[in-house]
């Protein structure tokens, strides 16, 4: 008889998820191995291949995970204009800074059909991003329009690079600052 799913079935992939984008990211993806992401998450090597069959798949499913969790949080801000959408993503970003960076340095290791429902969720994002710029600054078309939209997103995806918690800006300080200074630059394009 196959054995069941344990009741915290989820909340055990999560966990796993959490460490081993701690352990990527710290080591690099290509570095790193499942030993090492085992340990890190405090568990058997066993383990970890008892919910992910190779290193690719538990990247893909932290991927995956980081990317939907920001496309619903983005989604939701929709209706509120470009800063309430500015705050919804960095407020996504908070915690999950081991899983933005392997989004930006890992993702082109995986294979192809595993890359593409990846980039499915990051295109979404561009045009939720680019549909709320557009809102503000209507004149915006074409490629001005998406160099605009990933110009926001170069404004924000760094801000885990140099921002140190309790030091200068809070995220939402900085979101409001980012908003303001995105809404100055759509009235000089």
């Amino acid at each position: 008889m196959p054995r069941g799913i344990a009741r915290d079935h989820e909340e055990k992939r999560a966990a796993l998820r959490r460490g081993a984008a701690r352990y990527f990211a710290r080591h690099g993806y290509d570095r790193a191995s499942m030993t090492g992401a085992a340990r890190e998450c405090g568990v058997s090597k066993a383990l970890i291949y008892h919910y992910y069959d190779s290193k690719q798949t538990l990247l893909f499913d932290i991927l995956q995970a980081h990317l939907t969790d920001l496309t619903d949080s983005v989604d939701a801000a929709r209706d509120q204009g470009l800063p309430g959408l500015i705050h919804a993503i960095l407020a996504a970003y908070a915690d999950a800074d081991a899983e933005h960076k392997l989004q930006l340095d890992a993702l082109a290791t995986l294979p192809v059909d595993m890359q593409e429902p990846l980039l499915d969720l990051q295109r979404q994002l561009v045009k939720i991003m680019s549909r709320t710029i557009a809102a503000e600054n209507p004149g915006l078309t074409g490629d001005r329009l998406r160099a605009v939209a990933m110009s926001v997103f170069g404004i924000l995806n760094w801000f885990y690079m140099w921002n140190r918690p309790g030091k200068g800006l809070s995220r939402s300080e900085y979101a409001d600052l980012a908003a303001d200074f995105v809404r100055g630059g759509l009235t000089a394009v």
